[in-house]
Formats: structure tokens, sequence, C-alpha cells
């Protein structure tokens, strides 16, 4: 059975991102309720972690922007691009959300838990270096990973984004970086536009950023396909230190900005994969951080089961819907499976 933390704060919820914004409080108010009603909450450690230092944020993002983050909050707040708010006590969430994937890592290589669930916001996939962009400050495991490397001299960082908008911030940071190797599945087309197979990375990153543009509707059986078929013989062959999740859960059906039809049990398949990685390659050492889903419902069973998972926790919510019935999912998804396992066939042996 594994040790496993949850990283959260009541500061959450005081990032205010305006009325009626779909990156709410209540996102985590309503997973914390359904955590506890399952029984996980026993289960787990919750944590309430520490701020990351100013000089920590930087090992990504630089100092103007940081600033400029500050400055906005103290200032009343305002907006950073028409999606991304910064309220009054955004940025002291914004360092106790990285805070709590920095601290997470202390304590997996410290061998004092074995994995952790950083239950978060603002979250942080789409920030690029200089820029907050949907709905994001800080990019989180960006900032984990460079962390990571710097810390503790690993050298192979796995970074799983399941958020079905691509993680854009994500694969510019590493894009050309080989210690990390990026792979998104994700609604395509859809925001930022950004995850098409062509973008593979350059230099000495080309071939580690890997994405898979999936239609609407594709469903599990694709995800689970794009898994087994694609991603598991990669990380056979990379052989990661240490696992990150950027786990956004709005691909489940239940979600109003996107349409993956993905179920609470779809999130637990695929953090059994990921689990399973992780004790396979690098002894157990494996990290997520909360990025989108808003759907309340839809993300509190998502989340529940993730780290019920985690936990080696029995607990699995299911939804009492046929999916099906509802919204036939598309079967092309498998054929970009398929496409892209060919074009990454030139730079891994699948």
């Amino acid at each position: 059975m594994s040790t496993t933390a949850v990283f959260y704060d009541p500061i959450y919820m005081e990032h205010d991102t305006g009325y009626g914004h779909p990156e709410r409080p209540e996102r985590l108010q309503t997973t914390m309720q359904v955590m506890e009603q399952s029984g996980l909450s026993e289960k787990v450690r919750i944590i309430s972690p520490r701020d990351a230092s100013v000089e920590e944020i930087g090992l990504v993002h630089p100092r103007k922007y940081i600033d400029k983050v500050r400055k906005t909050a103290e200032s009343g707040g305002g907006w950073l691009d028409p999606d991304t708010h910064v309220g009054v006590r955004s940025y002291d969430a914004a360092l106790k959300s990285a805070g709590a994937v920095l601290e997470g890592l202390e304590r997996i290589f410290s061998g004092d838990i074995d994995n952790a669930f950083c239950l978060v916001r603002p979250p942080g996939h789409h920030a690029t270096e200089e820029r907050g962009m949907g709905f994001c400050l800080f990019n989180n495991n960006a900032i984990a990973a460079r962390f990571a490397i710097k810390e503790f001299g690993i050298r192979r960082v796995f970074i799983l984004d399941w958020d079905a908008h691509h993680g854009n911030g994500l694969q510019d940071i590493f894009y050309d970086d080989n210690k990390v190797l990026y792979v998104s599945l994700h609604q395509y087309p859809h925001y930022p536009g950004t995850g098409s197979t062509s973008e593979l990375g350059i230099g000495a990153g080309e071939g580690f950023t890997i994405n898979f543009p999936l239609p609407a509707r594709s469903g599990e059986e694709v995800y689970l396909a794009a898994f087994d078929q694609v991603i598991a013989p990669i990380v056979r062959t990379y052989q990661p230190e240490l696992v990150l999740i950027s786990a956004g859960y709005d691909g489940h059906f239940s979600d109003q900005l996107c349409s993956m039809l993905l179920r609470g049990n779809s999130y637990a398949e695929m953090a059994m994969r990921l689990k399973g990685m992780a004790e396979e390659y690098c002894g157990g050492k494996m990290m997520a951080a909360l990025e989108g889903g808003y759907n309340l419902v839809g993300i509190a069973i998502s989340i529940t089961n993730t780290i019920a998972v985690m936990a080696g926790e029995e607990v699995r919510l299911e939804e009492d819907v046929d999916i099906e019935t509802i919204h036939p999912s598309s079967r092309r998804g498998m054929e970009i499976v398929e496409s892209t396992r060919e074009t990454l066939s030139e730079y891994w042996p699948i």
C-alpha cells in the first residue's frame, strides 16, 4: 500500500477568478467533500504545503513576470488575458500552488511519502515562461521538473498531460530539452490551438515532445490505446526517474468546455498505468498536479478515483449513465493514435 499525500490549503479558495468563471473555488471544495464521503480522506495524508520562493519560481519564470503577477494582486487584481484573472490573494495562492509540487518532491525523494496529488489552484500547464494564460499563472509542473533536475540530479522526467486542453506552456518550456519527455493527450482542434502531431521538439529535444491531437468524442478506448500501444513502449525506452502528471479533468463527459467522453473510471485506468510505470522505472516516484476540469461532480469523482489508485485503495466511484447512448464515441481517434505511432517510430522503437 502506498503512502500518498494530498497537498491542499484553504488559501486556494481565495484565488478569485471573477464571477461565473469556470475555474472556481468550488472545484476543490466539492472534491474534498467527495473524498471525505468516500472515506478516502482517512487513507491519505492531507498536508498544507509550504510556499515556493521567488527564486524557485524563477527556475522557469523571469523575475519581471513574477513581479507583474505580484503587483497585479497588490494593486487590487486584474486580468492577464481575457481568461486569466489575478485577485488580491492570487499571488499568495500561486506561491503555495507551486510550493505544493516542490514539497511533494522533497517528501518523495526523502522517502517520507511514495507519491502525491497536489490539489491546487491556480493551475499551471498553459503558463509560458513570460505569460500567464488559460487560467494559469505559474507553471507548477515545469517548476517541479526543473527543481527535480536541479536539487536531485535527475536527468529523465516524464510528464504526462491528460488535460483535454493542450499544455502549450509545458511544451514551450521543454521544447529543446531532452531531460523532459512531455506527452499530451488533448482535444484538437481546441484551445489553445497547439499540439499537432508534427510538434516534436527541436535540437536536443527533438522527439521528446509527443502530442496526441485527438478528435472530440474520442473516449476511453482511444486514450488507453494511446497508453498501451505508444506511450508504454516509449517510456520503457526512456526509463524515467520521475513521473509527473498534469491532471486535468475536462475530458470528463460532463465537462462544459470539452467533449472527450471520459468517465471517472477512465482516469483511474490511466493513473493505474502511470503508477505501474513509476513503480517499474523509478521506485514509484510519481506526483500529480491539478490542472483543469470544470463540472463539479465530474472532477470530484475523477480526482477521488485518481488518488485512490495512487494510494492503493479500492475506492472506485462510477457515474450511473450510459455515455454511448447519449453521446456515441468517435472511432477517428484510433486513426490519430496509429498515425502518431508511425510518426514517433522515427525517434523511438515502437
